[in-house]
């Protein structure tokens, strides 16, 4: 039996070595840009449609390497409008990508990593290990995946991307700096940094990293509870990395990027809803430029936690606005579907 041959997957591939091989196979060095221009600016997933290639080349690039794109393995629409994806990857694991369209911003939330190590208590995503890392381009084809869903719903462009699916981004680094630089890059999808928003669990050293490499993009902190036990309680996390910590880190990076902070604070029945939750989170805000979003619990089977009542949240959305933070409530979404981050790719993975 002859040997399996694996090809290389050529968006691995930097131009100075993909021109060598156009040069060692008597083609000329200028295709790499055009190439490269196929690959991450119109983010085909297929030598097939690069149809400024010759046909040889075309033939060439199928014989030698592999695009190892992103495949829609199912499809949900919500009443409300919000698209859930499930996305296999070329190894058959599969995440999940989310298109949230509201008035005119249009919104693609993508995926970090396959499961998540954090084990949040109150995440679906949490109750799954990490299997492994997103790739660039599995990042970067999730944003074009939804930007062609969009295109073909509701006749416009992704306005924003969040990196707020399953994983958590700052525990694969490299691969989402690189993923934003594709995305605002004039190489790239050109755009704008501002536009783009990284969400943590709360890592304070990649936080003040990111702020050194990138302070251009948001940042959000996965926050939920303003006081170190309770917070323990829902993030492991923040055994490692309490508030203190985090507070400093977080002031280091608006310092740096000149940017406001987001501060996301899921609501729970009888845990974080109280008066005394809300004076803790305006405590935790003072002397930070930050805006607090609260945001209505997609309830996960099997976690304990609920969705607090609705007379209670707007409660609490008033003693903070009483104390000067700036705080919105984000309505649930999706509530028809499998809404909660990983709730639909764990309900396949464990079927």
């Amino acid at each position: 039996m002859e040997p399996t041959i694996t090809k290389q997957d050529i968006r691995k591939v930097s131009k100075a070595d993909l021109q060598l091989w156009l040069s060692a196979n008597k083609h000329p060095k200028f295709r790499a840009k055009q190439i490269d221009e196929w690959l991450w600016q119109k983010g085909k997933r297929s030598f097939d449609e690069m149809t400024n290639l010759s046909k040889d080349l075309r033939q060439s690039l199928n014989e030698n390497f592999v695009i190892n794109g992103l495949t829609v393995d199912e499809f949900q629409i919500s009443t409300d409008g919000t698209i859930k994806l499930r996305l296999k990857l070329h190894d058959g694991l599969l995440i999940e990508g989310v298109l949230i369209p509201a008035d005119d911003r249009f919104t693609a939330c993508v995926s970090s990593q396959v499961g998540c190590s954090l084990t949040c208590k109150f995440c679906a995503t949490g109750q799954m290990k990490r299997m492994r890392n997103l790739e660039v381009a599995e990042i970067f084809d999730q944003v074009v995946i939804l930007n062609e869903i969009c295109n073909e719903y509701y006749g416009s462009n992704l306005t924003n991307v969040v990196y707020m699916g399953m994983g958590e981004p700052l525990l694969n680094y490299k691969n989402v700096l690189e993923s934003i630089n594709r995305l605002t890059s004039e190489e790239g999808l050109h755009m704008g940094a501002r536009r783009i928003t990284v969400s943590t669990a709360g890592i304070a050293k990649m936080i003040v990293k990111l702020a050194d490499d990138n302070g251009r993009i948001n940042l959000a902190l996965s926050l939920h509870a303003a006081n170190d036990a309770k917070r323990d309680k829902i993030m492991p996390i923040n055994e490692q990395n309490n508030l203190d910590i985090l507070k400093d880190a977080l002031r280091y990076y608006a310092d740096a990027s000149g940017r406001l902070l987001y501060f996301e604070y899921i609501i729970f029945n009888n845990f974080n809803d109280k008066e005394e939750d809300a004076l803790e989170l305006v405590e935790f805000c003072r002397g930070l430029p930050c805006k607090v979003n609260i945001i209505e619990y997609n309830p996960v089977s099997g976690t304990g936690m609920g969705r607090a009542q609705y007379d209670k949240v707007l409660a609490f959305q008033q003693i903070v606005a009483d104390n000067g933070i700036k705080i919105t409530l984000r309505r649930s979404r999706g509530k028809d579907i499998d809404a909660a981050c990983g709730q639909l790719a764990n309900k396949k993975a464990t079927a």
